[in-house]
């Protein structure tokens, strides 16, 4: 794949400003759960001041939790240093239109300290730092994301005062590549395909899926950084677009108890002029590099589980026999394996089935690749592939709660040795302070059985 032009550039963002065409621009980059923070500018403001200096944000948006509660245990951020700024500079390569919002663009941030110093605990960083390891390898990656939702009738305000209770799906059954079901809610799905199409994303495909009300709209694979920028950029568009729809739309994991959203993540390899690597002469069709870099995927998935399943919800989707892995194995277009390999010579990649609709895909990404080359340094060995049911066979198994995945990941010499002592800290705080909190909870599932009956 030759390398993109931006879907905006700086020149043109400057005529359509000056033609009244564009009057906001947002400035936003991924935070630790992978959700978009920044800020809108005026348009004018963002040209004089912003375009070649960056602008500030609190520190804490990268230490806090998921409601943006100021918790302890960051080294990064704290009211023991004060909570100052960092600086977001503008990624120019990722400025676009947002059709969904009327005369606005959008760019994408990197963040630094005020001396210049790259934020080594911000989810773009943490990618870019195992890209640029790949690159030392002669090595692109290429990715692309397969995210579920469940639609539903009801707005985001009347799903919040009802407590998220008794929501409306927009699909009453199971409407799994129905053309009638997806026909339902083709008016969102038409509005989210086409304005992401003028965001500069490339649509492939929208299908229903198995819980009612769901469904998945696939865009075409780009290179790692790109498919995850684009990632975010889609999740904060499908909601805002579903929200002037009087709709509302969850990418979480598991909404209830039928079939999770997940969000499965393809994952290639190229050289330096853009050919693929993947297929070989070697055993399964596979190059060397390739089976050395599954090798890794298999070797660090317990490890970096915690990449994949960020949050309490996300080990719900863990079931056997529910389309989400519950081994740690590999097979050929195997559905029940958590690694499934697919396609053929340019096309061969490996699918990592575990992410779920809540994941930030900058850090599985950057664990997908930083498990790879694990693989590839190690030079490890490709075990046999799985023929059958991986659900009812020996093999390892994913850890089924996110305490037991960052105790993993707090004592993995793997991450330790790929991202840094810093990086695996500040992850392992995050979800310590998810568990502290849902310890602390008292959960629908507790009053129903004992408020009476105990």
């Amino acid at each position: 794949m030759p390398d993109r032009t931006p879907p905006l550039g700086a020149e043109e963002l400057h005529a359509l400003v000056a033609g009244g065409e564009i009057d906001t621009v947002v400035l936003a980059f991924p935070d630790m759960q992978g959700r978009l923070q920044g800020k809108r500018f005026a348009a004018r403001f963002f040209l004089d001041e912003v375009l070649h200096h960056g602008t500030e944000g609190c520190n804490y948006l990268l230490a806090v939790d998921a409601e943006m509660n100021t918790v302890d245990g960051y080294a990064m951020s704290s009211w023991d240093t004060g909570y100052g700024d960092f600086a977001m500079h503008p990624d120019l390569s990722t400025l676009r239109r947002v059709p969904w919002n009327e005369g606005t663009a959008l760019v994408v941030a990197d963040l630094a300290w005020h001396d210049g110093t790259p934020v080594a605990a911000a989810p773009r960083q943490i990618l870019r730092r195992q890209l640029d390891r790949l690159a030392r390898h002669g090595l692109r990656a290429r990715a692309g994301t397969e995210l579920e939702f469940i639609v539903f009738t009801d707005t985001y305000e009347q799903a919040w005062d009802t407590g998220y209770r008794h929501l409306t799906p927009a699909n009453r059954y199971n409407v799994d590549y129905s053309v009638l079901g997806t026909g339902r809610v083709e008016p969102l799905l038409r509005r989210i395909r086409n304005e992401m199409a003028g965001a500069g994303l490339t649509v492939e495909s929208a299908k229903g899926e198995c819980n009612p009300g769901q469904h998945e709209i696939a865009f075409r694979y780009d290179e790692a950084l790109v498919t995850c920028d684009q990632h975010a950029i889609y999740k904060t568009g499908a909601k805002e677009i579903a929200a002037q729809e009087g709709m509302a739309l969850t990418f979480m994991a598991k909404y209830n108890e039928r079939e999770g959203n997940s969000c499965h993540i393809h994952l290639s390899l190229a050289g330096t002029d853009g050919t693929s690597v993947m297929a070989g002469d070697g055993p399964d069709g596979m190059s060397e590099v390739m089976r050395h870099f599954l090798a890794g995927q298999l070797a660090a998935l317990r490890d970096f589980s915690l990449l994949y399943a960020p949050h309490i919800n996300s080990y719900k989707r863990f079931q056997p026999g529910s389309f989400a892995p519950t081994a740690v194995a590999w097979g050929h277009d195997n559905r029940t394996c958590a690694l499934r390999v697919v396609g053929h010579g340019p096309s061969l990649r490996f699918e990592n089935r575990l992410p779920g609709g809540d994941v930030n895909p900058h850090l599985a990404v950057a664990g997908m690749v930083a498990a790879g080359l694990y693989g590839v340094e190690q030079r490890l060995e490709l075990p046999e592939p799985c023929p059958g049911n991986a659900y009812e066979a020996g093999f390892a198994r994913v850890p089924t709660t996110l305490r037991e995945a960052a105790e993993l990941w707090e004592n993995s010499p793997i991450a330790k040795a790929a991202f840094g002592d810093e990086v695996v800290a500040h992850y392992r705080n995050m979800a310590r302070v998810e568990v502290d909190a849902f310890d602390a909870a008292v959960t629908d599932w507790e009053l129903r059985r004992s408020f009476e009956r105990m």
